[in-house]
């Protein structure tokens, strides 16, 4: 492969700077195979589903993961949780800009110049630091300093804290939200569940790797970094028992192709989904449109082979909204 395989033209009036209200209101790309893509509504997604479906979320939370700090010479810095590292989300694997200059034990302060947390050192890879809150709980400090970590491709300030979260999200500890998720309200997953299409969740911590573009000449050549994952007993079931199985969104696919790899209902994955994956679990991928040269385009190619472009095309074509407070396209793989 080629980093060429996996870049496209994305011009900046494609990338939506704020969600649609309502949340359904976003427009689905129906994948068709051979046949002109189907335009429609996130809305509509009961009417492409069939009996024996399963629905499968990923529940993480988003954690308010940047927190605007200061070294003690006075000195701006940001800190970016990446994934708690312990159950008290006392200390944490983070991103700290600058961080060149970082002093081992630094402690970084406040804007009332109280002490926040500790710098200890860097990540095993060199291009993350381990954290350490002073304050006695965390999460209280980290709602009150935090601030959403939208992606930097955003630049409108997001009015409502809310709109970067699930409906369902349940326990925060991503440091991006799975944006798939982000269409659905209660109202359309009522309806979903009274077609008698069950909707079963797992977790997948999003961390690092959202934020990390290939840049390597063979994109399979690129290291990806692991992420927590948990597929629970009743999930699987009712996956395994599925007629089709539809993972919204690239995170959920990540959990379940990763039992499917390695018999393990839950740790950390490394799996990374490239041209040539056999896909044993997921059958229907709901997604957003993603950046060029991401290890998630890569996804979609495995899944859908090279008519992602076709699908891309259409959607630059009809003007829809793209990355993560745009649009969606509904995946089937058995169309290749």
């Amino acid at each position: 492969m080629r980093l060429s395989d996996i870049d496209y033209q994305l011009p900046d009036r494609l990338i939506a700077q704020v969600p649609l209200e309502p949340r359904d209101s976003a427009r689905l790309l129906v994948d068709q195979g051979s046949s002109v893509p189907r335009d429609a509504a996130v809305r509509d997604l009961p009417q492409f589903l069939c009996d024996g479906d399963v629905l499968v979320v990923n529940d993480t939370k988003v954690v308010p993961a940047r927190l605007h700090l200061a070294r003690a010479s006075g000195g701006a810095v940001e800190v970016l949780l990446l994934e708690p590292l312990d159950e008290t989300h006392r200390t944490w694997e983070a991103l700290v800009r600058p961080g060149r200059k970082m002093k081992p034990a630094e402690t970084l302060l406040g804007d009332n110049g109280a002490p926040v947390v500790v710098v200890h050192g860097r990540g095993e890879k060199g291009d993350t630091f381990r954290i350490e809150f002073v304050h006695p709980d965390p999460k209280r400090l980290i709602d009150r300093l935090g601030e959403m970590p939208l992606p930097p491709y955003i630049t409108q300030r997001l009015g409502d804290q809310s709109r970067y979260q699930t409906v369902y999200a349940r326990d925060a500890k991503s440091a991006a939200a799975p944006t798939a998720g982000l269409h659905f309200t209660p109202e359309l997953l009522a309806q979903i569940c009274s077609m008698g299409i069950a909707v079963v969740s797992v977790e997948l911590v999003v961390g690092l790797d959202t934020f990390a573009p290939v840049t390597v000449d063979d994109p399979r050549d690129h290291v990806i970094h692991t992420e927590s994952y948990c597929v629970p007993a009743e999930t699987l079931a009712a996956v395994e028992a599925a007629r089709r199985v539809v993972a919204v969104g690239t995170t959920a696919t990540r959990a379940l192709e990763s039992v499917a790899a390695t018999g393990k209902t839950s740790g950390r994955t490394d799996l990374f989904i490239t041209p040539g994956f056999e896909f044993r679990h997921v059958d229907v991928l709901l997604t957003n449109f993603h950046m060029p040269r991401t290890t998630l385009l890569l996804m979609i190619s495995a899944f859908v082979g090279e008519r992602w472009r076709d699908l891309y095309g259409h959607a630059a074509r009809n003007e829809y909204r793209f990355l993560s407070f745009g649009d969606a396209m509904l995946l089937d793989r058995s169309l290749r």
